[in-house]
């Protein structure tokens, strides 16, 4: 049994797994980059775009014929060509009829083919209608002269042309994009106008260097008017190299009510996409100058985007800047270069190679056309010189063909003529052959001559077969070409705002409870004694400030957090505990609250009597837990910070719980970024540790302030010229306030 399954196999050729898994890859590797995802330097087509454009002409659907039922072309393709799945088949006609995504459209369609909002919208092909552009004739009008190869189709039935015999590099004009095994292709589409200036160059001086290319091709041209802002030379680079980014960003305009209009958007950036982006960013509350969006888009104006600033009052270039960095209203567009070239080998290849190698195509295309010419002149001329003997020798001609069964051998023998002339003069009729005159051959032959002289030596001439191309490209050049649709301009990098700055810059008042609830109020007119506080807690502190800055809170342990104002609940209701917000070390307490910009001037004191100066920017800090600032002994606390508005010119008044008052200007404090300062008021040490003596209050005076001192129920004020009794130098014991003040609850700046 065993020898039966050995003989059984003797004839099945064996391989290993490694070797055969490795050819069938690369096999259809090959396939995938040669027959379906790259396209061809000589008519920038993939295979499928190829047979559907092959199989309109063999319909008569040129741009001059009547529409017929896209199905019937997809139809023809698959059943004929491609023996693909169809909706991948019509979905690669659908985009060769999409203006906005093909530069210079092969097929004209009827119906629904998409929109730029939702390009899969269009619809099914049983629906839809098409028909060729007039454009695709520089693929085709040379189909028949000879100037391609012709394979069979899959199945052996019928030929197709292995190329369209392209007058233009279309390769260019409407670029390409696929992913293949192992390689990708982003072709971007450009001018008509620039390339085919760019060709006709190259064929008048082969050796221009790409730079001077460039002056003429200056980039891509995509089918929208929005703008492409790459500078110039990451475009050369990129010509140069094959591979690089090209940058697109809308266009926009303000209209007189401050509306912001946007009528251009990047290549392949849907409308809706972009106002559902925005509004993303409205819901988030990052967006607050933005008021509403509206989509005005119509017939007429394909693209009309409003967007409406909340006042005249917002910049706009700033706005925009910010929305061109967040959204697809600025968009990046790969380019790879990668295409088959007529080697039939896929490769990256830059701009200047990719202009050459096609002038070589189209001057073989050429040639393979005027030789075709040719040889059909020449025929045509064997032919004329058999029909003018006939008409020589017509009664002999005649009787020959009465007489003879076989008159062709006869014919040939006796006119000395060849077989295509006998057959020739056999498949005339009749009639013909009597109205056959002999000037009219010669006159065909004249003609027929002088045209064969003409093809001769543009064949024989490199000179003269240049200008005929160059001729033919100027005249397509102008008969299909445009102006350039997008501008190259040169632009700023695009800045997303900062989350304060997208903030209304409001004035606001914060307000900070004895047991550390917070709550933040519009305006500067608040009176927070006024608000209602919960049961057991009154009002401590209120700072004045703006929704864009930072909130900072210091804690008595010498901690500084940072909130972001806007963020702080509003004054409405109670407020809410900043334990909710942030966490201090256990026993700690919120001492005070300070606002304003971050270069702003501060003063840290604790109870102990030591303090220092230092910048609002050294406090701010995003982490819940904050960080140390101020270095506070054991047996003491920090003491409600103050905010300075100058070190140079204003004073410190530092008092002791006993009634001990010191006045001091701030400069002789040092300014530093942490740690626990000089010594402000002179407090023995004993005193402090045992708590029966402490400093309990500073405030910052200005030389026209009064100072009012509180205690109990008890206060008084006094003048500048009172208060300057109590000047000292700094570290000193300060002087006894005046009797029924031996013991301070706190000091005042100004009249209480």
């Amino acid at each position: 049994m065993a020898s039966d399954n050995v003989t059984q196999f003797e004839n099945v050729e064996r391989k290993p797994l490694r070797e055969f898994a490795e050819k069938a890859y690369l096999d259809y590797s090959m396939y995938v980059i040669l027959d379906r995802a790259l396209p061809h330097i000589g008519d920038g087509l993939k295979p499928v775009q190829r047979r559907i454009v092959y199989a309109m002409s063999e319909l008569g659907l040129k741009s001059t014929a009547k529409y017929k039922k896209s199905a019937r072309t997809v139809g023809d393709v698959l059943g004929k060509y491609h023996p693909h799945g169809d909706t991948a088949c019509y979905e690669a006609m659908v985009i060769m009829a999409q203006d906005f995504c093909y530069r210079y459209p092969l097929i004209d369609g009827q119906g629904n083919w998409g929109s730029p909002d939702d390009p899969k919208s269009f619809a099914a092909m049983r629906y839809t209608e098409s028909r060729m552009t007039a454009y695709a004739e520089v693929l085709l009008s040379e189909l028949e002269q000879g100037t391609v190869d012709w394979r069979p189709n899959f199945d052996g039935t019928l030929e197709e042309p292995s190329l369209l015999p392209a007058r233009l590099p279309n390769v260019l004009l409407n670029g390409s994009t696929g992913i293949a095994v192992g390689m990708a292709t982003d072709i971007p589409p450009h001018n008509l106008r620039e390339v085919a200036t760019a060709c006709v160059m190259l064929l008048e001086e082969s050796n221009l260097t790409l730079e001077q290319i460039c002056e003429h091709v200056q980039g891509p041209d995509f089918p929208t008017a929005a703008e492409i802002i790459t500078s110039k030379k990451e475009i050369l680079d990129m010509y140069r190299n094959g591979t690089g980014t090209i940058r697109m960003r809308a266009v926009y305009t303000c209209e007189k009510g401050g509306d912001i209009v946007i009528t251009a958007l990047p290549h392949q950036v849907s409308g809706a996409k972009i106002l559902e982006q925005i509004a993303q960013q409205m819901q988030a509350k990052k967006l607050p100058m933005v008021a509403d969006l509206r989509d005005e888009s119509d017939h007429e104006n394909p693209t009309r985007l409003v967007i409406v600033p909340r006042s005249n009052r917002v910049d706009v270039e700033s706005l925009m800047s910010h929305l061109f960095a967040t959204t697809n209203l600025e968009n990046n567009y790969r380019v790879n270069l990668n295409l088959i070239g007529l080697n039939g080998q896929p490769r990256v290849k830059n701009l200047l190679e990719i202009l050459n190698e096609w002038l070589v195509f189209r001057t073989e295309t050429v040639k393979r056309r005027l030789q075709f010419r040719l040889e059909k002149i020449l025929d045509r001329l064997h032919v004329l010189e058999g029909l003018l003997i006939a008409y020589l020798n017509l009664d002999e001609v005649i009787a020959i063909i009465r007489r003879e069964d076989e008159p062709k051998p006869v014919l040939m023998k006796h006119f000395s003529i060849t077989d295509r002339q006998a057959e020739a003069i056999l498949e005339t009729k009749l009639r013909h052959l009597a109205k056959l005159e002999e000037m009219k051959i010669r006159g065909e032959q004249d003609e027929l001559n002088k045209e064969k002289e003409s093809i001769e030596k543009t064949l024989g001439s490199t000179k003269r077969l240049k200008t005929l191309i160059r001729d033919e490209i100027i005249e397509d050049a102008k008969k299909y070409g445009d102006d350039r649709r997008s501008p190259i301009v040169a632009r700023t990098e695009a800045v997303a705002l900062k989350e304060e700055e997208m903030i209304a810059n409001d004035p606001i008042t914060v307000v900070l409870s004895k047991q550390g609830w917070i709550r933040s109020a519009k305006g500067h007119e608040i009176d927070p004694m006024a608000l209602s506080y919960k049961a057991g807690d009154e009002f401590k502190i209120a700072m004045l400030g703006r929704s864009q800055q930072l909130a900072v809170f210091l804690d008595s342990t010498g901690r500084a957090y940072a909130l972001p104002a806007h963020t702080l609940p509003s004054a409405r209701g109670q407020g809410e505990p900043l334990t909710g917000k942030l966490t201090p070390p256990p026993g700690a307490q919120f001492v005070g609250v300070l606002l304003g910009d971050a270069q702003q001037y501060c003063l840290l004191a604790a109870s102990s009597g030591y303090g220092f100066v230092t910048q609002l920017e050294n406090l701010y800090v995003r982490n819940r837990n904050g960080k140390a600032i101020a270095k506070v002994p054991e047996h003491a606390a920090l003491l409600t910070p103050r905010l300075i508005q100058d070190v140079d010119t204003q004073f410190i008044a530092a008092v002791t719980n006993q009634g001990n008052l010191l006045v001091f200007p701030i400069k002789e404090l040092p300014v530093l970024p942490k740690g626990k300062g000089n010594k402000i008021l002179q407090i023995p040490t004993a005193k402090v540790v045992s708590k029966e003596e402490y400093m309990i209050d500073t405030v910052i005076l200005s030389d026209k302030d009064p100072l009012t001192v509180i205690s109990g129920k008890r206060k008084v004020t006094l003048k500048v010229k009172d208060w300057m009794n109590y000047s000292g130098e700094r570290g000193r014991r300060g002087n006894k306030l005046p009797r029924g003040f031996q013991t301070v609850d706190q000091l005042i700046v100004g009249d209480a």
